[in-house]
């Protein structure tokens, strides 16, 4: 399948770098994980038939670097500047992480034709702000020494580590890669995020997707999640941190069948 790698300038200025896979039926929206890009989603792209833009959130990957502390809303605008230069009308949101928190953001917008809202690996929260405000600092005064083989270790599993070296390697140039600025600009997104309120205020479906060993986001905070939204179901893959780089077959099998159960309904 075909991938066209473009950018978009938003209303407000931010260079946007998207890659947009064509394909039939309810087109899905990929929001990366904090210190990610959009390659992350590659390996769940693929083995979908159906339309898939994803994109670098703002800081990340090829994408414009804010050089300012960014907060969700910020991001929820990038997306939803997406959604309007994709010319998609109906879309399912599927967020990871920081991106989970993007996502609950633009679905409480009553602008945006949301049909689906798929959580992974995510919370509505991620205290506390100072963990985040000490990252930004370090990060901006030496760089990434001593952070990039713990976040590895929180992202994927030993097991897996130990048997996808190659997957590896490109996690880790993936890492490596993102602006220190850009780091600093998300920490502060993630230090002031709840979106509480915005996933109460959501009626439409909602999956929810956890990492069984995902100590970042473990699954206690998925069951918090699945009990203030109002139409929500669980799975449970057996990854950690980032589900769609470790378990893509099962992060696809299961995003497929919710997309597909949205269209039938619809229908």
């Amino acid at each position: 399948m075909m991938v066209d790698t473009h950018r978009i300038t938003t209303g407000a200025g931010h260079g946007l770098c998207i890659s947009r896979r064509e394909g039939a039926g309810l087109p899905v929206l990929f929001l990366n994980s904090f210190a990610a890009d959009h390659t992350m989603w590659d390996a769940v792209r693929a083995r979908m038939g159906r339309t898939t833009i994803a994109y670098d959130a703002r800081g990340h990957g090829a994408s414009d670097v804010a050089g300012h502390d960014l907060t969700v809303a910020d991001l929820a605008a990038d997306a939803k500047a997406v959604i309007a230069a994709e010319g998609l009308r109906d879309v399912v949101l599927c967020g990871l992480s920081l991106g989970g928190l993007t996502a609950m953001a633009l679905a409480a917008d009553p602008s945006v034709s949301v049909r689906g809202l798929v959580l992974a690996n995510t919370a509505v929260n991620f205290p506390p702000a100072s963990m985040w405000q000490d990252r930004a600092k370090t990060v901006l005064s030496g760089g990434y020494s001593g952070l990039i083989e713990p976040t590895l270790e929180r992202w994927l599993t030993e097991g897996w580590r130990a048997s996808h070296p190659e997957e590896l390697a490109r996690a880790r140039a993936m890492l490596e890669s993102m602006p220190p600025q850009g780091y600093a600009d998300a920490c502060a997104a993630l230090a002031s995020a709840d979106t509480s309120a915005e996933l109460a205020g959501w009626a439409g479906p909602t999956l929810i997707i956890a990492g069984a060993h995902d100590a970042s986001s473990p699954v206690a905070r998925a069951e918090e999640m699945r009990g203030i939204a109002q139409d929500a179901r669980l799975v449970v893959l057996d990854a950690a941190h980032v589900s769609a780089i470790e378990a893509p077959e099962a992060f696809a099998h299961a995003l497929e069948g919710f997309v597909a159960e949205l269209e039938a309904t619809h229908a």
